[in-house]
């Protein structure tokens, strides 16, 4: 893995990282109740995996300058010559773009585990 599959990971693992954080936070705050904690879980999920698909689709129109990676990227000591070169700007939206799709179908599945577990809990009542 490459520096830049690294930086974009860290990206977007941050962004993942605060919306597990109030997920998790929810689900504990309705921990009364199993099955509706893992469902709101499951849907908290599911939204999150939706909004990663949605701008990995939206990336290739956006101007990848006002982006996270960008500015890690130039913090990180990159040219800016280098990345104002078209190829390397096509380059970088591509690495984004499968990255953010990978975690979307990560994220995916962690949704289908939590509507099972709903599922479970609550035929288990």
């Amino acid at each position: 893995m490459d520096q830049l599959e690294a930086l974009a990971d860290i990206s977007i693992r941050r962004a993942c990282a605060f919306v597990g954080l109030g997920a998790v936070t929810v689900m504990l705050s309705l921990s009364f109740d199993l099955p509706l904690a893992f469902r709101t879980g499951a849907q908290i999920s599911a939204l999150l995996a939706l909004g990663l698909a949605v701008c990995a689709w939206r990336l290739p129109h956006r101007n990848i300058r006002h982006t996270e990676l960008y500015a890690m990227l130039r913090n990180a000591g990159a040219a800016q010559a280098d990345l104002a070169a078209p190829p390397t700007r096509l380059r970088i939206a591509a690495v984004l773009q499968a990255r953010l799709i990978w975690h979307a179908e990560r994220v995916a599945v962690v949704a289908l585990a939590l509507w099972l577990l709903a599922g479970m809990f609550s035929l288990l009542r």
